[in-house]
This record gives structure tokens, C-alpha cells and sequence, in this order.
């Protein structure tokens, strides 16, 4: 593929099974020799048929493919039918949904919905770097409106809340580009209190809104506030960041993912923020970027589906 690939370039060259196998070993094994992923042996031996590895070791496991220690491992789905739904997911801005996978891939709606998970795993974003500089700090309510509501749940949520049983989360960004999110159990001060203090440098210039949960933090940060009844910029005080993602993700839920389940929140929240953060790289360094996230990862349908966690319960 070019330098600047489209998704008809990237369909293109990895309908061939050739590319595909040459694509993910110079992606896994770099130093252009190939190693068994389970004891690190360099005797293996290509067996064409079969697709795969043999390691001469003598461990219990000596068969390995290009799939094995990648989100990809024990996928019926060919690599031909991996990468280009990778390639869509990691460039379509709003997403794309289970459905258009469906139809272009020729797999289940089911299989897709669970191919595109194995993808937001790799997606997810973790560094333990505190962010600094000029930062800003908001919160947002995600779910259905609701007037749009089954008669019981509307009544149920506008008794318990003006928000109705929607989630909340919060969104730290950095203005040099970096952004997360994780989902609050509530707004008050504990909460937002400790994701702050886990996020961001003491002394950072942090910019919040006028909610009274961010009162705290005026001696810890160089807190200034933005009140949005009045105005919703004072110069370089104001949350517009923030802001600008969540009208990115909320389009993204809204109109390519119609209904996510708050189970599933999180998934999606790194998929966008993943986006987000590289979004000054072209179509195919960030392709590359996030394959390299696909190595060292695994989901099984048992722990996206939450029984593993019903198992261990009881």
C-alpha cells in the first residue's frame, strides 16, 4: 500500500493471504525472525498447509499462527476479513456498526459485534503519566432521552432524577492533545476528587465548569472556572475541548451505535478517545499504531458477555 492507503487499498491488499502473513510478521517479529510467542525459541518451522508455526522445544503448546497472542487468537475469521474491519474501525470517525460489518464481511451481525469488541480492546488506552500544562475537566450524561422512554422507566426516572438513569462520565483532556474518560458512579466531590488527583499534575492550569464538586481543588491546581450561564469562553478559560469530544462521541453513540449498553460504556469510550488522540496521524500510520495495541491482548466472548463474571458468583 501507498503511504496515504485508502479502505479500498487496504481490501485490496490484504484479500491476499501473502500480504496478510507478511503485514503481521514484520508487525510481531520486526527483527525479521520469527519466534514462538510461548517460550521465545527461534526453531520453528512454517508449515503451509496448516497456516502455521511448529516450535521444536518440546513445551506443550508448539503449534502457533499469526493469530496467537493477539486479540485475534482462536478467530475462525480470516486475517483477510481481520484487518480490512480494523482498518474501518480505527479510521471511520463516528465508528462503524456491527451491522456494516455484517453485510461487507460476509460474517454474522453477532461475530462482527464480537470482532469489533476484540477491537476496542486494543483501543484502550493505559499510561500511568499524569497529565500537565493547561487542562481541562467536564462531564457528560450518556443514554437515551428520556421522553423516549417505556412509560414505567420514564415515570421511575423523572421520580429519581431530572437525568433519568443515564451514565455519567467524566473527561479529562489535555490541550496538547491528549484526552480520557472514565464512568463516574455519580457527580459529587469524592468521585470527580479522585479521578482529578489520579490525572493530573499538582499545580497543572486546570479548567473546569462552575459544578460545585471542583471546589475543592483550588489550592492543589491553578483552578479557573467558566460559568456557562453566563458565558462559555474568557479567553483561554473555558472547557470547548472537552465540549468538542463529546459532541464527537455522542454523534458516534447516537447515530452509528443507535443503543449501548452501560455494561459496554467503556468500550466505546476508549474507542473514540483512541481516535481522538490520533487524529493527526494519516489512515495508515494509525492502522499500524493500533495493530501494534492488538499484540499481548485477549477477550473471550465469556468476559464481553459478563458470565465469567455470573460464574464465579454463582
Amino acid at each position: 500500500m501507498s503511504d496515504h492507503g485508502t479502505l479500498r487499498d487496504a481490501i485490496v491488499h490484504f484479500s491476499s493471504f501473502a500480504n496478510c502473513k507478511d503485514f503481521m510478521v514484520q508487525l510481531r517479529w520486526p527483527e525479521g525472525k520469527v519466534k514462538c510467542p510461548t517460550c521465545g525459541a527461534e526453531k520453528v518451522t512454517w508449515l503451509e498447509k496448516r497456516h502455521m508455526w511448529k516450535c521444536y522445544s518440546g513445551h506443550p503448546s508448539p503449534n502457533f499462527s499469526l493469530k496467537t497472542g493477539t486479540i485475534f487468537e482462536d478467530s475462525p475469521i480470516a486475517l483477510e476479513k481481520w484487518l480490512p474491519t480494523v482498518w474501518m474501525l480505527l479510521n471511520c470517525k463516528n465508528g462503524v456498526s456491527s451491522w456494516e460489518i455484517h453485510r461487507a464481511m460476509g460474517v454474522t451481525q453477532k461475530t462482527a459485534w464480537f470482532m469489533l469488541h476484540r477491537i476496542r480492546v486494543a483501543m484502550e488506552g493505559k499510561t500511568y503519566n499524569k497529565l500537565a500544562g493547561e487542562v481541562e475537566a467536564d462531564e457528560t450524561f450518556i443514554g437515551g432521552k428520556v421522553r423516549n422512554m417505556h412509560k414505567e422507566r420514564r415515570i421511575r426516572a423523572q421520580r429519581n432524577s431530572v437525568q433519568g438513569d443515564k451514565s455519567i462520565v467524566m473527561g479529562i483532556l489535555d490541550r496538547g492533545g491528549t484526552v480520557r474518560t472514565k464512568v463516574l458512579p455519580n457527580r459529587k466531590r469524592r468521585a470527580v476528587e479522585a479521578e482529578l488527583r489520579e490525572n493530573v499534575e499538582p499545580g497543572a492550569e486546570l479548567y473546569t465548569d462552575a459544578l460545585q464538586s471542583y471546589a475543592f481543588i483550588n489550592d492543589e491546581f491553578a483552578h479557573q472556572v467558566i460559568n456557562h450561564a453566563i458565558s462559555y469562553a474568557e479567553g483561554k478559560v473555558h472547557t470547548n475541548g472537552m465540549e468538542n469530544f463529546w459532541s464527537c462521541l455522542k454523534r458516534t453513540l447516537g447515530g452509528t451505535y443507535v443503543s449501548v449498553e452501560p455494561f459496554h460504556l467503556k468500550s466505546y469510550l476508549d474507542e473514540q478517545a483512541f481516535r481522538y488522540i490520533n487524529r493527526s496521524m494519516n489512515d495508515l500510520n494509525r492502522f499500524v499504531y493500533g495493530m501494534r495495541k492488538c499484540v499481548g491482548k485477549r477477550l473471550t466472548y465469556k468476559e464481553l458477555t459478563g458470565k465469567t463474571m455470573v460464574d464465579q458468583h454463582g
